[in-house]
């Protein structure tokens, strides 16, 4: 695609007097048809009390039900499988208690086919009582994104088991780590607790904390914010195709993860990790974890520091909250930071070196989370109050939509599959007088 325009006007396509939240990527349907989200009241999403998951038809703005939680639960923060017809999003406690609200650790992934709306299949199973199970985890999942080829889902995790004992020496501490459940590996556990539930998928952490980072060291106490890695298209050493570097070895993650500096400051980089195609443990460190041992990760799980930003005026990734993003062909990443003038900028950083490239020269900061379009040629985000993408070479920026009050929100700015619209959130008054999250979509062609 060249030069872009709007085609004719920005089109709104949901209406109702609820809220509407899109997930920061994969909200489109494998055919760019529908988009999915959830209900939460709030406009930031930080009040978790949203009960159905929705997805609208953007031609005739038809709206189904996928779910509806029932037992005195939530759900919400939902992405579409980029292969098939299902969704996987949060579901929080049924039959909340004082001791098991929902929260980090109290949370789960389910996915619902939509197909079959209403039943909903346990993503990843729980087992909180020793001896722990291989493949389950100990707590509670967040943010759940497919991989490009829908066989794994990525999560950040949080440890209950470890989160309800006291801080004492030689007891890991309850930190967010990244986690990946592989499809298509049941797993069951025991009913010696109520919160304990079977999953369709093998459950483990990729991502490694310690309680206290030593200070200039890659040592990291959390690790958030995670992105799959689109693998390139390689050739074996016979020089045969091989489809992706996959067929070969395992799936490849990105995270933020905070260090701590020199100076003994947290600092925000971005880290990787490329997952075995084996998951086995080793005896000393195992993949369930102990009572006093976050689980660990398998065998050959690399995490690796991919930047180094200490040196910079403004050190560590900057900016709102985002994931950063891989270009679809795997070859870079892209995050905030903020350039020599305290502007947030969009910026490339090289997958192999770490190298960083500022891409955007704008004159107002990146005000949202960012996608990637499917050739790898645009990032679409929000910036000065409108829709803007930036040309991955040049950087040039084009503004989408015309400066509104109140702006396109920060939560999600999310390209189609085929490249031709992007997905947006505003707030909207209604005749009632109370502003609720709607839904826009921007539509794209070619300028000659």
């Amino acid at each position: 695609m060249g030069a872009v325009k709007v085609i004719g006007s920005v089109k709104q396509i949901t209406f109702a007097s609820h809220g509407h939240l899109l997930t920061h990527c994969n909200v489109w349907s494998p055919d760019s048809k529908w988009i999915v989200y959830d209900v939460r009241s709030d406009a930031a999403g930080s009040l978790f009390d949203g009960t159905r998951i929705e997805r609208v038809q953007i031609e005739t703005l038809q709206v189904e039900v996928l779910f509806e939680s029932k037992k005195d639960a939530c759900c919400g923060v939902v992405t579409y499988s980029p292969m098939n017809e299902q969704v996987v999003f949060i579901h929080g406690p049924e039959h909340p208690t004082e001791d098991w609200r929902y929260g980090p650790f109290h949370r789960q992934g389910v996915i619902v086919a939509t197909d079959r709306p209403g039943i909903a299949t346990p993503l990843d199973a729980r087992n909180l009582v020793e001896p722990f199970t291989e493949g389950a985890l100990r707590g509670g999942s967040h943010v759940h994104v497919f991989h490009p080829g829908a066989r794994w889902v990525s999560f950040t995790y949080e440890d209950h088991v470890l989160a309800s004992r006291p801080s004492e020496g030689g007891i890991d501490l309850n930190q967010r780590n990244v986690g990946v459940c592989k499809l298509g590996r049941s797993v069951t556990v025991p009913r010696n607790h109520p919160r304990n539930h079977d999953g369709t998928g093998f459950s483990f952490l990729v991502s490694q904390t310690v309680n206290r980072p030593r200070p200039g060291s890659d040592e990291i106490q959390k690790a958030y914010e995670d992105a799959w890695i689109h693998s390139p298209k390689v050739s074996d050493s016979s020089g045969t195709r091989i489809e992706n570097l996959e067929q070969v070895q395992g799936p490849s993650l990105v995270f933020i993860g905070d260090c701590i500096d020199a100076q003994g400051e947290v600092l925000s980089e971005l880290f990787t990790v490329d997952l075995p195609k084996d998951l086995v443990g080793r005896p000393d460190q195992p993949i369930a974890g102990t009572i006093s041992k976050r689980p660990a990760p398998p065998t050959g799980c690399d995490q690796r520091r991919l930047t180094r930003t200490a040196h910079r005026k403004f050190p560590g990734l900057q900016g709102v909250r985002h994931w950063p993003e891989s270009h679809p062909h795997g070859s870079s990443i892209a995050t905030l930071m903020k350039d020599e003038d305290g502007i947030v900028q969009i910026h490339l950083v090289d997958r192999s070196t770490g190298a960083v490239r500022q891409l955007t020269q704008l004159s107002q900061s990146v005000e949202s989370a960012f996608t990637w379009s499917p050739d790898g040629q645009w990032i679409a985000f929000v910036s000065d109050g409108s829709v803007m993408i930036a040309n991955s070479i040049s950087g040039a920026s084009t503004r989408l939509t015309t400066k509104r009050t109140p702006s396109p929100r920060s939560e999600a700015c999310v390209f189609s599959p085929d490249g031709s619209k992007i997905a947006y959130v505003c707030e909207c008054a209604t005749m009632s007088g109370r502003s609720w999250n709607q839904i826009f979509v921007v539509q794209l062609h070619e300028q000659p």
